[in-house]
């Protein structure tokens, strides 16, 4: 294939003649004396010309706004949607939703095989700080107790992560997820002495089923009403107890209705940059409170039965 300059030496050969090298050669110097734009003799521009041309430079382009938007795009992406943005956020959210019922084994007591256990066969710990979990409701500082109450409250994260644009959910979801079972794998394996990996692994499996099983029961209940949503709280956090306390069922139900319309109110700026925030409001003991107080309609039945004055 011929290069550019002996194409055009090619086309200025007369048409008819045989091609030769001395006509190749002879227009090969034509076009090495034609003269180039620089050399070219041109008039100089104007005042109108370079006015002109200065306006055709600082005139906004089509593109320009595409670009800009383009930026902001890669901008958002790499600032507070990105995914170490996201992993960091979320592991401080997660770390509040897990410290709400943490809990500990005494070593000592494992030594000396004073560890206490459940009916159902749980190891019994002590918890690490003082919560309305255990003083209020009752609830023992188990694995099964710590797993449930953590769930409970990346359940309120997760319907507040449906007030984001659909095309982070997914990423912040999945990582406050993967949180919560590389710890529930870490408490099996430290605090629980479970070496093995395979009856790590079907636990992890289980308390996979029993974490999407909340989420589907506690939305049914969000949309069903508060008896549907209380049936689902009992299940899970109480284990189908039948001597529940129906007042411990009611201040749970309210704890997540409240919860859900707090965070629905805060920006997301103060969700995602201030985890140690985000709870400190949700007591689900000031719930409890105002369990035991009746409304004004209530009071006022009550007063007709003559239950109260």
């Amino acid at each position: 294939m011929a290069c550019p300059s002996c194409r055009t030496a090619l086309n200025l050969l007369p048409k008819g003649r045989p091609v030769t090298k001395s006509s190749i050669v002879s227009s090969s110097r034509f076009l090495s004396s034609r003269p180039t734009p620089s050399s070219a003799t041109s008039t100089p521009p104007t005042t109108r010309q370079i006015q002109q041309q200065r306006s055709l430079h600082t005139t906004p382009s089509p593109l320009i706004s595409f670009r800009e938007i383009i930026g902001k795009r890669i901008a958002n992406l790499a600032g507070n949607q990105s995914p170490y943005f996201i992993y960091t956020a979320t592991e401080r959210l997660y770390k509040q939703c897990a410290a709400q019922a943490d809990y500990d084994i005494s070593k000592d007591a494992r030594k000396k095989k004073e560890l206490k256990e459940t009916e159902e066969g749980e190891e019994i710990g002590v918890f690490k700080i003082k919560n309305p979990w255990h003083d209020e409701f009752g609830l023992l500082p188990t694995f099964s107790t710590w797993a449930h109450v953590t769930m409970l409250h990346m359940y309120l994260l997760v319907v507040r992560l449906r007030n984001t644009e659909k095309i982070h959910q997914a990423a912040w979801q999945e990582q406050l997820v993967n949180h919560f079972f590389y710890q529930a794998e870490a408490k099996m394996e430290i605090t629980h002495n479970l070496s093995s990996r395979v009856i790590r692994q079907t636990y992890l499996k289980d308390l996979f089923v029993q974490w999407r099983g909340l989420i589907m029961s506690c939305d049914e209940g969000l949309i069903k009403g508060d008896a549907v949503l209380a049936s689902a709280v009992w299940r899970n956090l109480f284990k189908a107890n039948e001597d529940v306390d129906l007042r411990s069922l009611a201040a749970v139900v309210s704890w997540m209705r409240s919860g859900i319309k707090k965070l629905d109110a805060l920006p997301d700026e103060l969700v995602w940059n201030s985890g140690e925030m985000v709870f400190k409001n949700l007591v689900v003991s000031e719930e409890l409170r105002g369990v035991d107080v009746p409304s004004a309609v209530m009071r006022g039945e009550f007063v007709k039965e003559g239950l109260v004055r």
